[in-house]
């Protein structure tokens, strides 16, 4: 028997292992500090029926899971990689045609005082599905034939996810544009995305959009006039155009703002035609396609929250953009906990089972979404700081675990992993200190959820069975 877990464990990086293991002990112990009441009240023998005995026992399914894996073929999973992908996209229609509506969606199937969702594998079926698309022969991410096909690959189980609708966990299939990155697909999409999203996100965050337009025309009137001005007076005219910017922001600010846009926009028209008699026409075109596109999408971006988005999402952006518009006893309520709970730890913790916010239950969704709080209260910036660290450890560890794979498909399925661990960890932390949006993900091996803890040990077991025959496939 021992001569077979040696088999099963050699040559698995014991590092990545490791990590593993120690984030699910830290993830039953803050499951079993949260609901220890639930505890008390049923003692060791009911252990089983408690939210950390649950996790326990998700924990065990797990480690078999894991040992399977280990058992099959490494090139099993590159063989049946669109079967799984598809298997997958299979239980996303399943369930919502049979699922169990919680909270508002229909994302769970339900058994035996158990919950099982679809969406966690989907996860892995897409890593599985993208490596074997990027891996065949004609497969080449600076076309637009290979762009659509991996677009499309995303889009299915998003769109199926939507329809639930959980638009938290469709968001986490967006990760797979850092495998894409990483593969070749053109930087310029990047950049226009970045773009698109400042845009949306300042258009929500500020009141007044007459400050969006007027940077807008600032910029492109700044960019031209640089390039078609005389190097000897080139100094002279930018400081010029800065002190006119301070000038407008101010008239701007002080209830000006239509006339001050309706102004440089007539100066930019004058600029551009400027750099069409200097041969920056192309230039000149550019920017005068950006200004009326993002213009454009300032005023969508406005009219869908206004008139298409319903109350409570609505609550949820402006609760991550807009707080002070929010109510401290409504929708603001979960963050504000979330925040006094962090920090009420300081720096060593109130120590583990003696969160007063934790026992008292302040904090709503405490042992899934917002278990970072736990950890805050307990455990203090010590605690978090080591989560914070363990974690980035795994993700510098799966990098370099990515970059020997000997073969490409073994590399794409890691990147792939990397980035749905990656954002999944970035925005629950985030949201729990509002720097990101509440959006109802959970923290990696640690909050409660057999789902999220099965979709994370398939991935990451098959990443170490890979990486494990890397000198043979």
């Amino acid at each position: 028997m021992r001569g077979r877990q040696k088999m099963l464990l050699h040559n698995i990086d014991g590092l990545t292992f490791s990590l593993m293991i120690a984030l699910a002990f830290v993830g039953v112990l803050m499951i079993f500090s949260v609901n220890h009441e639930e505890f008390l009240e049923v003692g060791w023998p009911g252990f089983f029926s408690t939210a950390a005995g649950k996790q326990t026992i998700w924990v065990g399914i797990c480690a078999v899971i894991f040992t399977f894996v280990m058992l099959f073929d490494a090139k099993f999973w590159r063989a049946f990689a669109y079967s799984i992908y598809g298997f997958s996209l299979f239980l996303l229609v399943l369930v919502l045609l049979f699922g169990t509506n919680i909270k508002g969606a229909t994302s769970w199937f339900t058994f035996g005082g158990f919950s099982f969702q679809p969406s966690e594998i989907a996860k892995f079926g897409t890593c599985l599905g993208m490596a074997a698309f990027l891996d065949t022969y004609n497969t080449d991410l600076r076309s637009a034939r290979s762009q659509l096909t991996a677009l499309l690959i995303l889009l299915l189980p998003m769109s199926l996810i939507l329809l639930q609708p959980d638009a938290g966990s469709a968001m986490v299939f967006l990760s797979f544009l850092i495998l894409m990155y990483r593969e070749g697909l053109s930087q310029n999409y990047y950049l226009v995305g970045g773009l698109v999203a400042a845009l949306l996100i300042s258009a929500l965050a500020l009141t007044n959009d007459f400050f969006i337009y007027l940077t807008m025309l600032l910029l492109s009137i700044g960019w031209i006039t640089y390039l078609i001005t005389k190097r000897s007076i080139r100094s002279t005219v930018m400081g010029g155009l800065l002190a006119a910017g301070a000038g407008a922001y101010y008239l701007t600010y002080a209830g000006f703002g239509q006339y001050v846009v309706a102004s440089l926009a007539v100066i930019f028209l004058g600029t551009a035609y400027g750099g069409y008699r200097k041969r920056e026409g192309r230039l000149a075109r550019a920017l005068i396609v950006f200004c009326l596109l993002g213009s454009g999408l300032v005023f969508a971006s406005d009219y869908a929250f206004n008139n298409l988005l319903k109350p409570h999402q609505q609550d949820r952006i402006n609760v991550w953009l807009n707080p002070d518009e929010c109510d401290t006893r409504g929708s603001l309520y979960n963050l504000e906990q979330s925040k006094i709970a962090i920090g009420s730890g300081n720096i060593a913790g109130k120590g583990f089972l003696d969160g007063t916010m934790t026992k008292l239950n302040y904090v709503p969704e405490q042992s899934t979404d917002f278990i970072f709080c736990t950890i805050g209260e307990e455990q203090g910036f010590i605690g978090t700081a080591g989560i914070i660290v363990l974690f980035c450890l795994l993700l510098v560890r799966l990098i370099t675990i990515a970059e020997r794979q000997r073969d490409d498909f073994s590399r794409y399925y890691a990147y792939g992993v990397i980035g749905i661990l990656f954002i999944h960890v970035f925005i629950n932390i985030g949201m729990t200190m509002g720097l990101m949006p509440i959006i109802g993900i959970p923290l990696p091996f640690i909050s409660k959820g057999g789902s999220s803890l099965l979709g994370f040990t398939l991935m990451l077991s098959v990443l170490l069975k890979l990486d494990k025959h890397r000198h043979r496939i």
